[in-house]
């Protein structure tokens, strides 16, 4: 692939601190990735997607009939409810295909899969309490755990550390105090291939395994899909907006629901090529960390202008 045609991606994206962690716990938060003004322009964009799926009549994402999604986006449930999951929105609004292509968030995604990368998936969550939730007995409240994918297949270790072919980016673009519902995982269950009910009972069992993410909002809960990790019990009365990328290898396919527009494709631009339509064969490039003590490539990238990146 000529220089041209490849995008300008932050490597290593992680400090040797945040690789660490990722490595030992299956995740890590990088606060900061996105500013105020950042969040509050993407906020915008996915409560004007929010508000346009409800006047559609709720299309489901999963449905064959593209006509009746809004930009190529669904819904996971078309009933209504107090949790709204969007899927297939990396063409739904200029802003949020900003962040499917932001620098930042394909380097750390890259660095972990350690390759070229593709999108296979976006989706983005607005959710508020339950509307029963103080009915619901906290002490016996059982968080909905799964993982993306098994630890054989999704793993493996190259010069020392942990990689990983099924990756995302979850950035929180309102806070997260201990009762916003912020993502709770099983630290370290990344590395463990035993039946997920065995881990999931463990660790109710010693809940210090369970670990809940607080974090200011613009940060990126940076995590890899054999993890087990479940949304948390939002209780607060704000609510809770998060965005969402899912990265696999270049060679990986899109699994949304989702079909990319004539019109769409044809703003793409070379250095993005592979980003959305991948490579169709298993030759795959690799850019592995080779020392863990590398220091980050630190520089600053905009949310910015999708289709006008270096």
């Amino acid at each position: 692939m000529s220089a041209e045609e490849q995008m300008d991606l932050p490597f290593p994206a992680l400090t040797p601190a945040q690789r660490l962690h990722l490595d030992v716990f299956g995740y890590v938060v990088i606060e900061d990735t996105l500013t105020t003004q950042e969040c509050g322009v993407l906020i915008e964009a996915l409560q004007r997607l929010k508000h346009d799926l409800i006047e559609a009549g709720r299309p489901s994402s999963r449905t064959d009939e593209e006509e009746t999604k809004v930009r190529g986006a669904g819904l996971a449930d078309s009933r209504p409810a107090h949790h709204d999951f969007m899927r297939d929105i990396e063409q739904a609004d200029p802003a949020i295909t900003a962040y499917i292509t932001h620098p930042r968030m394909v380097g750390m995604a890259a660095e972990i899969i350690g390759g070229e990368v593709r999108m296979v998936e976006s989706n983005a969550h607005i959710n508020s309490r339950a509307p029963d939730w103080e009915a619901l007995d906290a002490d016996a409240h059982r968080f909905p755990f799964h993982r993306g994918t098994d630890v054989p297949f999704g793993s493996h270790s190259r010069h020392g550390l942990y990689h990983c072919n099924f990756v995302k980016t979850l950035t929180n673009l309102t806070d997260l105090g201990p009762d916003d519902g912020g993502t709770v995982v099983i630290a370290g269950s990344h590395k463990m291939d035993l039946p997920p009910e065995q881990l999931i009972e463990c660790a109710y069992q010693d809940r210090s395994l369970i670990h809940q993410v607080v974090a200011p909002a613009g940060s990126t809960l940076l995590f890899v899909e054999p993890l087990i990790h479940a949304t948390g019990r939002l209780i607060c009365e704000r609510e809770r907006v998060i965005i969402i990328t899912g990265y696999g290898p270049a060679q990986f396919p899109y699994w949304g629901d989702g079909e990319l527009t004539e019109e769409f494709k044809a703003q793409i631009p070379p250095n993005q090529h592979l980003l959305f339509h991948g490579r169709q064969n298993w030759n795959r490039r690799t850019l592995e960390r080779q020392d863990l003590m590398t220091p980050a490539d630190s520089r600053r990238f905009e949310l910015g202008e999708w289709n006008k990146r270096d």
